[in-house]
Order: structure tokens, then C-alpha cells, then sequence
């Protein structure tokens, strides 16, 4: 048994999969029993709401923590943080605060005397809410503006504006300026004033007089606001500058003699006077979670708990470790409560929902160490055992390879081949886009075994539009040293160009001791499956600019199977026509070193930039030159990137719109069925009031949406393809703009990249609600057709 350890007073599970943070705990008398002695309160993001009433004298044979548990009730929305004051206009009582991200609702917490040996009974009842039009993050509450006998509320939202509610009335609201994201917020009721760390990583104090004066603000869009609205600008009293993020900020208010403001960083904690004064400051050697302040025995020292991510709950006196628990998780918050039968309790909560009462101090310990026989050592038995125990380290030192070696060569041997020529003739779904065909090229598989390998399968992935012929191959049984060869063309099958020409090929198999191993190996498709040669483009939409540091090379050279007949003999220009009807030009400087690629559309430029790029290393590289060097000067294509960014979330929002309208017509349809079948079952003929026309209007509205949703799920597929070739010229134009090397580059990629492919649950919905349309319809119909021969 550890002397440093929480010693467990009471603990319970809350929940399975549910999340807690800092602000889901708060003690206090929440039922104003009158005695005293707190109630624990656990909101969590799942929105389920628990009171507890811990009691030492519990046995797990007896209920446990269900035995304390007092109330429990589902919300409707995730519980942000919650808080125990005095909320209720004209009322002493205390009552609970609980924010949700759009809403802050005020509860009472009472109890019912009960009759039988259940207990009493508590309820939870709504005195009054605010609907909120932001989402927020915070909260914090006291006596705003030096007022006496309630509490006045502070909600700080998402976009930096502070919302001030009195009871049950909204006072006012202020942005607060320098706005980047929200951070910890706290009221400092001997200032009379709000504390908050910025995202310049500075602590900022407002003062509520300077905020309730200051100009009005609706909308962070005009930092600067009129002059003739009158108000005044606002600024903070004071700042303080931190240099790091804070992950907690406290105003003790148990004593009035020492004013301090305690900041939680993430690698320091500091202690500042209401003037912005530094205390002092401790350097942290952990990672700390969480942090409270809390009453000294000595006169101008406060104490301080401190949770970190070792599992260690620490006491501080100001700057000196006083003692150190070990506690069985992290925690993300920590209160101090007074129960019925001990004071002092520190209530703990992990983010996994672990809700911890513990104490700290020592348990005696019972156990008395058995008396052994005394007897004299053998020493010779000892040294011949020594001389086998050194014997045994000798063997090992010398012995290598201790553990198995991994194989060194793998039971199959996987070898891609891409044909330098295309199809004759094409295997393309699609035979021709605008009137020009689209060509295929064919790419061989050869698999050869160094092992028997009874049963292996063989599968191709490629990325759309870019389509195979066959995906998945089933191949024979191999013997040792056979070969087996494997076919398919890859084609476009679809009417946009493609962001990847790169393809996998992977073959699962069990080795002949019966462990299942997979095998990889990569391809690349030629840009010819892409566009055909043309003749350049004289005015275009966008131009990128590369940079070398070489003379300028033939471009018809480093094309040669783009060439065609002009006038352009020097190889100056080239063009290159996508099937899907774009056009991207390449043009190259006679007097400098420098590439300019042009098109009509911005992500289209994507493939022949990064092939222009490839074969420029290529050839230089036979060359011999050591010393190439491309980049990219301009400006960086930022609001051409953004339109694709915008047109795929608008076609995801459309998505999304299709969905909810085919769930509401599904209910409708299904309401109407019923309804029908109904008076159809009934023995007495009744009229059907127009129900089998609205039923038909119905269906042709489902089915009417079933096809734009198909419509909006093809073009939400081309916006994707789309938007990651925009994406990956923007990368390759940053790492060409900063010469990151491939490894950077590599980092970026899979930073803005993160995705291979989008996938929206919507064509499965249609499908299912069109196929019981279809039924329906059916069905009903034909029991409309026996009723009206009835």
C-alpha cells in the first residue's frame, strides 16, 4: 500500500461512452436542505444530468453509488458546465445554472418527504431559460455590478461576445476586441470586474462598468463601430502577458484580506493582485489538467490543488509541495465538499465519467511481518549458485539474434507493368466524351511464388473518375517458383478529369504456416488516359509561373507523345486538351527560365503542373545536374482555391437538405398509407376523401427527390475530385514557394489532404425510401383497384 495515494471515500461510474470536462462539476447545497453539507452535480456532453449524495458508510452490497444518487434525468442538449447560486429574483434559495451550446436553462432542485422506505424523492423543475443565438462556451456568475442577494449570469460564446443575463432578463452584450478563439473566464467580485486569456495569450481584466458603457455591438464584422452610436470603445483595464495558453483561471474569494487571480498555463501556474502585480510564478515540470484554489491555515498563503496527467493530485502552500496523491485516473476537474460525515472532501472527475470522493492522509496497516527461521548461510551452496547464474549470462550476452528474424524475403514476389501504348481497341465504358474517344491502357499483374501458396487474392484500387475492368481476382494455387500473370485496363468513366493517376495493386495470401500476410505494390497511369494533344490557348482565366535555374528545354522533347503538327517548331508551347473540354497551355520563355502553365480552370492545371515537374526532374537528372532548383514566386491562388472550397460545401449542404426532405415525405407517405389501408380494410365502404391523389402527389415528390439527391450525389462526387487537385496544386505551389523538402511536403499533404474519398450516407437512404415508395404504391393501388369493385 502507497503512503501517497487518495485515500477512495466513495466513487461511482458514470454512464459508458459519455464525455466530461471541467466545467460538468460543481458542489453545493443545491436542494437547500439547510444543513449544510453539499450535493455533487455531473452534467455531460451526452446531456444526462446526476446529483449525488455521497455517504461514506455505504457497502457496495448495498447499492453503492446508486444508493447516492439522487436525481438523474435526461436533457435534450449536451450539458457545456454547470453551477450552484442564487439565480431566482426575490428568492434566498440556491439554484442550478445548466448551459447547453444554445441555451442556458435555470433549475430548482427539491425533495419530497417520502412515505415509504424508498426515501425521499427529488425533483427537478424548470424556473426559466434563456434561448441563446450563438454557441457558447462558458460561463460565469456573482454579484455583477456590486448588487446583493442574487447572482447575475456571464455567457461567453463561440465568437468572443460576453452576454449578460440578470434572472430572467438579457441585460446586455459586448464583443470582446482581438477576438481569435474563447478562452477561460472568471468573475473578480473585489474589482468588480471579468477575467479572460486571449488568444495573444495575455490575461485581459474588463471591468463590468467599462463593459455596460462601452459601444453596442451585434456582430463582430465592424471592429470599429460608428460614431454616431455613441458608447464608448472597448479595451481592457489591464493586461498581462502570459506567453502561453491557460488552461484554467480562479478568483478565490474565501478571503478578502490577500487578493490573488490564479492562471493555470500549460507549463506554469501564476499568481497576480487585482493591479495585474505579479505574486508568483511556478514552473511546472508536468503537464497539468486542472487546478482549484482553496483556504490556508496561514495567513498570506493560499493553497492549491493540482491535477496533471501522471495521475497525481498535488497540494500546494503558494509555491512549496506540501503533498502528493496518487489518484487511478487524470482529472479534469477537482471541488472541495462538506458531507454529513467528514469536511474537506476532494471530489474528482476523469473525463471518461470516474467520480472520485477521496481524502488524503494514511490508513493504519494491520499486517505484522511473519518471524522467520534464523539459520546460517551455506556458502558454498551460495557461490556454486552464483557461478550457474553467471554461466547462464555469459550464454546469453554471446547468443544473438535472441528473438526470431523477421523474413527476409517475402513468399511472393509482385511485379506492375503499365503499357507504354494505349489500347487498340479501347476497353472504356464510356466510348467517347464531346465527340473524342476516350482511349484505355492495359496493365499486367505478375505475381510469382517462392512458397506454396494454396489460396490468394488479388485486389485493384484506383481513384475516380478512373475506372479498371476488373477489380478483384481470385488466382489459382501456386507452387514453388510458379508465376501467374493478371490483365486489366484502366479507363476515365466519368466526364471530369481525375486528381490521382496512381493505383494500388494487393495481394492477401496465408503463407504455409497459416499466417495471413498482404502484399503492395503502386502503378501510375499515363496523363494520355487524361487529355490529347491541341493547339495553345492564347487568352486564358488563371496563369502559375515556374521558376528554374537552368536554360529553358524543348517542351516538345519532354512531351513527345503530345506533339502535333504547328507552327511552333522551337517547342516553345505545348497544349493539352482534357476529355472532359478544358484546355491548359504550357508556355515556355525564350529568354528566361521560366514556365508558364494557363487554363480556364483553376484545379484542372493540377496534372500537367505536377507532370511538368516530374519530367523536369527526370531530365535533368540524366543530365547530371546536381544543383536544380524550381520555384514558384507569385502570389499563392488563395481565392481560386476557396471557390472549390465553397461550391463542395454547398453541394454538401444540398446533400444534407435532400436528406431531411426525404425523411419528412417518407413520414407523410407512410401516414397516408396507413390512413389508406385503413378504409380499405374496413367492411363498410367510406369515401377516401382525395387520399389516394394526395398519396400519388407524394410519391412523385419522393421520387422527384430521389433524382436531384442522385443528381447533387454525382456532381458532390465530381466537386471532391475536384477539390483535392485543387488542393494538391496548392501544395505543391507552397513547397515550390518555399523549397520545403519532401518530407515537408509529405507533412502538408497529409495535414490539408486527410481524406481519400467522400462519403455521404445518402444514396443508401434513397434507395431504401424509393424502393418502399414503390411498394407501397403498389399495394395500394391494388387494394383501391378490389375496394372500387366492391
Amino acid at each position: 500500500m502507497s503512503l501517497f495515494k487518495a485515500r477512495d471515500w466513495w466513487s461511482a461510474a458514470l454512464g459508458e461512452g459519455e464525455e466530461f470536462d471541467q466545467g460538468c462539476l460543481c458542489v453545493g447545497d443545491v436542494d437547500n436542505s439547510g444543513t449544510g453539507h453539499d450535493k455533487v452535480v455531473v452534467g455531460s456532453y451526452m446531456g444526462m444530468l446526476r446529483i449525488f449524495s455521497p455517504h461514506g458508510d455505504i457497502k457496495p452490497s448495498e447499492g453503492g453509488p446508486a444508493e447516492a444518487l439522487l436525481l438523474e434525468v435526461q436533457l435534450q442538449n449536451a450539458i457545456v458546465q454547470v453551477e450552484v447560486g442564487k439565480f431566482v429574483s426575490c428568492s434566498e434559495l440556491l439554484h442550478l445554472a445548466v448551459l447547453h451550446p444554445r441555451k442556458c436553462s435555470i433549475f430548482s432542485v427539491s425533495s419530497t418527504a417520502g412515505n415509504v422506505e424508498h426515501g425521499d424523492q427529488y425533483q427537478l423543475k424548470l424556473v426559466y431559460e434563456h434561448n441563446l443565438k450563438r454557441t457558447v462556451c462558458n460561463m460565469t456568475y456573482g454579484p455583477f455590478g456590486g448588487v446583493t442577494g442574487h447572482h447575475s449570469l456571464c455567457i461567453q460564446s463561440m465568437d468572443g461576445m460576453l452576454m449578460f443575463f440578470e434572472q430572467d432578463s438579457y441585460t446586455f452584450g459586448r464583443f470582446l476586441p482581438g477576438f481569435l478563439l474563447p478562452g477561460p473566464l472568471a468573475y473578480n467580485p473585489r474589482t468588480d470586474s471579468f477575467l479572460t486569456v486571449s488568444s495573444a495569450r495575455q490575461l485581459e481584466s474588463y471591468k463590468y462598468e467599462t463593459l455596460a458603457v462601452a459601444a453596442e455591438a451585434e456582430s463582430r464584422q465592424d471592429p470599429d463601430p460608428p460614431l454616431k452610436t455613441g458608447g464608448k470603445r472597448l479595451a481592457p483595464d489591464w493586461t498581462f502577458v502570459l506567453g502561453e495558453q491557460a488552461l484554467d483561471l480562479c478568483v478565490p474569494s474565501f478571503s478578502h484580506t490577500t487578493s490573488s487571480i490564479f492562471v493555470l498555463g500549460e507549463r506554469n501556474l501564476y499568481c497576480l493582485r487585482d493591479n495585474s502585480h505579479i505574486r508568483f510564478m511556478k514552473k511546472l515540470e508536468f503537464n497539468p489538467s486542472c487546478f482549484l484554489p482553496f483556504a490556508s491555515v496561514t495567513d498570506g498563503t493560499t493553497n492549491l490543488l493540482l491535477g496533471n496527467h501522471t495521475n497525481m493530485l498535488l497540494v500546494y502552500q503558494d509555491v512549496t509541495l506540501k503533498w502528493a496523491a496518487q489518484l487511478p485516473f487524470v482529472p479534469v476537474a477537482v471541488r472541495l465538499a462538506n458531507f454529513l460525515e467528514i469536511k474537506g472532501v476532494v471530489v474528482s472527475l476523469s473525463a471518461d465519467g470516474h467520480l472520485l470522493c477521496s481524502y488524503m492522509g494514511t490508513d493504519p496497516s494491520f499486517f505484522s511481518t511473519p518471524k522467520v527461521d534464523a539459520r546460517e548461510a551455506d556458502y558454498e551452496q551460495v557461490d556454486a549458485e552464483m557461478k550457474k547464474l553467471q554461466r547462464f549470462i555469459r550464454e546469453a550476452s554471446r547468443t544473438q539474434d535472441v528473438l526470431p528474424k523477421a523474413d527476409a524475403e517475402e513468399d511472393l514476389i509482385l511485379s506492375v507493368t503499365v503499357s507504354s501504348s494505349m489500347d487498340s481497341p479501347s476497353n472504356a465504358l464510356i466510348q467517347d466524351i464531346d465527340g473524342v474517344s476516350v482511349p484505355s491502357v492495359t496493365i499486367q499483374v505478375k505475381v510469382k511464388a517462392r512458397c506454396v501458396v494454396q489460396s490468394s487474392k488479388l485486389t485493384v484500387a484506383i481513384q475516380p473518375p478512373l475506372a479498371v475492368t476488373q477489380e478483384q481476382f481470385v488466382l489459382q494455387p501456386m507452387a514453388v517458383g510458379s508465376s501467374t500473370v493478371v490483365a486489366f485496363s484502366a479507363f476515365l468513366n466519368g466526364r471530369y478529369p481525375a486528381a490521382d493517376l496512381t493505383g494500388d495493386v494487393t495481394v492477401s495470401y496465408s503463407s504455409p504456416t497459416g499466417v495471413p500476410k498482404v502484399l503492395q505494390a503502386a502503378f501510375c497511369l499515363p496523363l494520355a488516359l487524361l487529355c490529347v494533344p491541341a493547339s495553345p490557348a492564347k487568352s486564358t482565366k488563371f496563369k502559375i509561373t515556374v521558376d528554374t535555374n537552368q536554360p529553358p528545354v524543348d517542351l516538345h522533347a519532354m512531351f513527345p507523345e503530345f506533339v502535333v503538327k504547328s507552327e511552333d517548331k522551337d517547342g516553345n508551347s505545348l497544349a493539352f486538351q482534357f476529355l472532359s473540354g478544358d484546355k491548359v497551355t504550357v508556355l515556355a520563355s525564350r529568354t528566361s527560365q521560366r514556365y508558364r502553365i494557363q487554363s480556364d480552370r483553376f484545379e484542372d492545371m493540377w496534372m500537367v503542373v505536377k507532370e511538368l515537374v516530374l519530367r523536369f526532374d527526370r531530365h535533368f537528372s540524366k543530365l547530371g545536374v546536381k544543383d536544380f532548383k524550381k520555384s514558384f514566386s507569385g502570389p499563392l491562388p488563395l481565392q481560386e482555391y476557396f471557390l472549390s472550397v465553397d461550391q463542395h460545401f454547398q453541394l454538401r449542404v444540398s446533400a444534407q437538405q435532400y436528406q431531411d426532405l426525404l425523411s419528412e415525405r417518407a413520414v407523410q407517405f407512410r401516414a397516408i398509407q396507413r390512413r389508406l389501408l385503413t378504409r380499405f380494410k374496413d367492411k363498410t365502404p367510406a369515401p377516401l376523401q382525395n387520399l389516394d391523389t394526395l398519396l400519388d402527389a407524394t410519391y412523385s415528390q419522393v421520387m422527384a427527390l430521389a433524382e436531384a439527391a442522385e443528381q447533387n450525389r454525382a456532381l458532390l462526387e465530381e466537386a471532391f475530385v475536384r477539390l483535392r487537385g485543387a488542393t494538391h496544386l496548392l501544395v505543391l505551389l507552397l513547397s515550390l514557394s518555399h523549397g520545403l523538402t519532401a518530407e515537408q511536403t509529405g507533412i502538408l499533404e497529409a495535414t490539408l489532404l486527410p481524406l481519400l474519398q467522400d462519403t455521404p450516407q445518402l444514396v443508401r437512404s434513397l434507395q431504401v425510401n424509393a424502393v418502399q415508395c414503390q411498394e407501397s404504391v403498389l399495394s395500394v393501388n391494388t387494394s383501391q383497384e378490389s375496394h372500387r369493385q366492391e
